[in-house]
């Protein structure tokens, strides 16, 4: 793999595990799209790095266990935003 691509791998991986941000959030931050850190961060990393694999992938799925709720308050604060 690419010296490049391992480099920008290991620092989502650490921006990740110090901030718990979301795919999203982390593909606005590196300017990359969200398919890229998605594959970096659940295909790639696991070849690079199976102990900080592990650790991301718990908060990923943590984001996905908590979505729902995220979606709930997004659209409240939208709603909200439109009467005031």
């Amino acid at each position: 793999m690419n010296k490049n691509i391992v480099n920008r791998i290991l620092e989502e991986t650490d921006y990740i595990i110090k901030t718990e941000k979301t795919i999203r959030e982390i593909a606005n931050v590196f300017n990359i799209s969200k398919s890229t850190v998605h594959k970096d961060l659940h295909e790639r990393l696991k070849l690079i790095d199976k102990t900080k694999y592990l650790k991301v992938n718990k908060i990923l799925k943590y984001h996905i266990d908590i979505r729902h709720i995220r979606g709930g308050v997004s659209t409240k604060k939208k709603y909200l935003n439109l009467v005031n």
